[in-house]
């Protein structure tokens, strides 16, 4: 039985798709979205078109850029040219960019090697890399994919890929979260924090 016009029933299959929205919040979305004054919801609707019709991928670090030219990030004078943090996602940029410790520049992989996923090296921004790695000035390049399988194996064939060019490769340390207990932490992260431990 239909409780809801085609039309809304639409809506609702749209904001269902979004990750981490199930049929209720999808429902809860669709009706507030429904319940906007006309301008609003028109200004809503535009904001999505012009960011998809805008918003490209850097031609440096293939994070997201306004229009054909660089990012942000890479426009700025203030950054370290000479370091990389390659990252799987641009929500990864964000999250680095909170803790406002990071000066160097980004390279956004958008996903990880994932042959269970049929994600292979060809299907990321990783000929991309090289090629910034290749054409010189690079110091040290961080791997910052996360630390699951499909980050570590990412992780690790980049490190081989880049090793002839001569540059240093880091991986980012992974350990106790601050605030927690070692009794709640399990066996991966306290190899992970011994590993990464340092003098004081």
């Amino acid at each position: 039985m239909e409780y809801f016009p085609p039309a809304l029933e639409r809506l609702v299959e749209q904001f269902a798709r979004l990750p981490g929205i199930g049929r209720k919040s999808a429902q809860r979305l669709a009706f507030f979205v429904l319940s906007l004054p006309e301008e609003d919801a028109c200004a809503f609707a535009q904001a999505i078109t012009a960011a998809k019709a805008s918003i490209h991928c850097c031609p440096a670090c293939q994070n997201f850029a306004e229009g054909e030219g660089l990012c942000p990030i890479c426009q700025s004078p203030k950054r370290d040219t000479g370091v990389i943090c390659v990252v799987a996602d641009p929500k990864d940029v964000a999250a680095m960019e909170r803790a406002r410790e990071y000066p160097g520049l980004y390279h956004v992989l958008h996903g990880v090697i994932s042959p269970m996923n049929h994600v292979g090296p060809d299907d990321l921004h990783i000929k991309e890399l090289v090629a910034r790695v290749s054409a010189g000035g690079i110091r040290e390049v961080i791997m910052a994919t996360n630390p699951d399988t499909e980050g570590e194996a990412t992780a690790m064939y980049l490190s081989r890929l880049l090793k002839p060019f001569q540059v240093k490769v880091t991986r980012l340390a992974y350990g106790i979260p601050v605030g927690s207990h070692l009794e709640y932490a399990d066996d991966a992260t306290l190899m992970r924090a011994l590993e990464g431990r340092r003098e004081m």
